[in-house]
């Protein structure tokens, strides 16, 4: 038998050996596996269920132990009317800066509703100073940029969740930026105030 005749047979075994795996590999088994369906009931089950919960003390490989509160706004008792994170200057300057990319175009800078959409004949937002938003928690605007609310859509998938609480903990310092009394002052920087208008530092 020839060199030639050698490799013409080894590649025919090579090929049938190929085939032989590909169709091997086109079974339905994966397919009909016994299994439970997503809602499915199972008769395995006291409760007639086949999907559990979770063991208790799981831990989720998206979100680790993150409480939920963090992702939606929400907890137990509605909106979260306290931050999820700590509350920083650098938290907002970041919350600054994202709301100058993402929302200053429709709300302003000032939250007032006056941004450059509006300007050019885009419906005007409710300003961040109205007194039903200035009530508002802090837990709805993250829920509001997370979800969309109106004409605006949501910007979960846009939007990391901390830059989302950034944001929303400016729109809160924007409303007291604009809504502040002297009450809210404490009481030393009203006393250095007072003094410095009486010309006393």
């Amino acid at each position: 038998m020839s060199a030639v005749q050698l490799r013409r047979g080894a590649r025919s075994a090579l090929l049938a050996a190929g085939l032989a795996l590909l169709l091997a590999a086109c079974g339905n088994n994966m397919a009909s596996q016994p299994k439970v369906a997503p809602l499915q009931g199972s008769a395995f089950f006291a409760d007639g269920l086949g999907a559990r919960l979770p063991i208790e003390g799981t831990v989720a490989r998206e979100v680790g132990g993150i409480d939920p509160a963090f992702f939606t706004g929400q907890g137990p008792q509605g909106l979260l009317t306290e931050l999820p994170i700590e509350l920083s200057v650098d938290l907002l300057r970041r919350g600054q800066e994202r709301f100058d990319i993402y929302c200053a175009v429709c709300h302003g800078y000032t939250g007032a509703g006056d941004g450059m959409t509006v300007t050019r004949g885009f419906p005007a937002p409710t300003s961040f100073h109205d007194p039903r938003l200035l009530a508002s928690p802090v837990g709805y605007f993250f829920n509001a940029a997370t979800n969309g609310f109106g004409r605006m859509y949501g910007y979960a998938s846009r939007i990391p969740a901390e830059d989302r609480w950034a944001i929303a903990a400016y729109v809160k310092a924007l409303q007291l930026s604009q809504n502040a009394t002297p009450d809210d002052l404490p009481a030393e920087v009203l006393s250095e105030l007072q003094g410095a208008e009486g010309g006393v530092r």
